[in-house]
């Protein structure tokens, strides 16, 4: 049913239909968990984030509206990498706090756990580790956009720069980033 559809004609059926929105999870559901998996590197959470995401793209799918230069593809991977950051900065605060708890309270047969921590902050170090590798003004905008999930004209203003300037620094330091944690 609709494999043979583009992903805004599902997409627009699925407000019809709710079936219609099961062609886009088998179309996208693994490339989504390889990308969380680069994220929080922790299939749990990637499944997690990916199921969160496929649900918000059902939620906002009325206001979806094709525009010159965005596809339904970049919109919904948009979605998917802000929940991935957002799901990766809960996770970051949670292990700070875990930090700081007595090691008494901790059961022995918690290494399970201990390894998905230290995946965790592994995963933070990575993504600091890339961005300070990459060009300053690069990780600067990068952080900005995913991190601290600021919009394109709070981005803009910062940087002084106009929003095709930081399209274009966006998409290549995505494509670094990604290169870079790839060389790793």
């Amino acid at each position: 049913m609709g494999e043979d559809l583009k992903d805004q004609e599902i997409l627009n059926l699925a407000l019809e239909d709710p079936s219609y929105f099961s062609v886009l999870v088998d179309r996208y559901q693994v490339p989504f968990i390889r990308k969380a998996m680069g994220i929080v590197h922790t299939s749990e959470e990637a499944e997690d984030i990916v199921q969160e995401t496929f649900t918000k793209i059902y939620r906002y799918a009325h206001k979806f509206k094709k525009q010159k230069g965005i596809e339904f593809k970049s919109w919904a991977y948009k979605i998917l990498m802000n929940t991935a950051f957002t799901h990766y900065q809960k996770l970051k605060k949670i292990s700070v706090n875990v930090e700081y708890l007595d090691p008494v309270l901790y059961e022995d047969d918690s290494l399970e756990e201990t390894k998905d921590l230290a995946s965790i902050n592994d995963a933070k170090e990575l993504v600091k580790a890339i961005i300070d590798k990459m060009p300053e003004h690069l990780g600067r905008v990068l952080k900005l956009y995913f991190l601290d999930d600021k919009s394109y004209d709070a981005i803009c203003k910062l940087e002084d720069i106009s929003i095709p300037t930081l399209k274009m620094r966006l998409f290549r330091a995505k494509r670094l980033f990604k290169k870079l944690s790839t060389d790793l």
